[in-house]
């Protein structure tokens, strides 16, 4: 299985990006794993959020193929535990899911485009979180996800 992180911006943080290559090593065993960065619109003005976003969806299209399963991480989705996440990822590799992306927005979030065209919206909680640590949460939870789909021991 491919599994490919979509990212509105860059990671500006050291720390977070020594996690983000922790977790890329810890899962090179399990998937094969693409990290693609998206250019975040410079916004200028309070009325920006709209068209950032549009244009930031423009740019996601271009990435993602209509065979690919795409879920799109937004505060609106749907909040599923560890152990339902790693059996979402087990059904998706029995029905033959080649590729699954995750399409994480910028700070203005997703347009709506992106979110209607996601077979599935995700959350990680009613919270708001920087876009850089939702890259970091995200792969811990496919390697925890991992762990459990292999019935591995991992902290809890």
């Amino acid at each position: 299985m491919k599994i490919v992180i979509i990212c509105v911006g860059k990671v500006r943080e050291p720390y977070i990006s020594l996690g983000i290559e922790e977790f890329k090593k810890r899962l090179a065993p399990y998937i094969s794993l693409e990290i693609t960065e998206v250019q975040a619109f410079q916004i200028k003005t309070k009325n920006d959020g709209i068209k950032a976003r549009q244009i930031e969806a423009n740019k996601i299209f271009n990435i993602i193929s209509k065979d690919d399963y795409n879920i799109a991480l937004a505060i609106q989705g749907k909040e599923i535990s560890s152990e339902g996440f790693a059996q979402k990822l087990t059904e998706l590799s029995q029905i033959g899911v080649n590729k699954i992306n995750f399409i994480i927005g910028s700070s203005t979030g997703l347009d709506e485009s992106i979110l209607n065209h996601a077979n599935l919206r995700l959350s990680f909680s009613k919270m708001t979180f920087p876009h850089q640590l939702t890259r970091l949460i995200l792969l811990e939870q496919i390697y925890r996800a991992f762990k459990i789909i292999n019935k591995e021991p991992y902290h809890k």
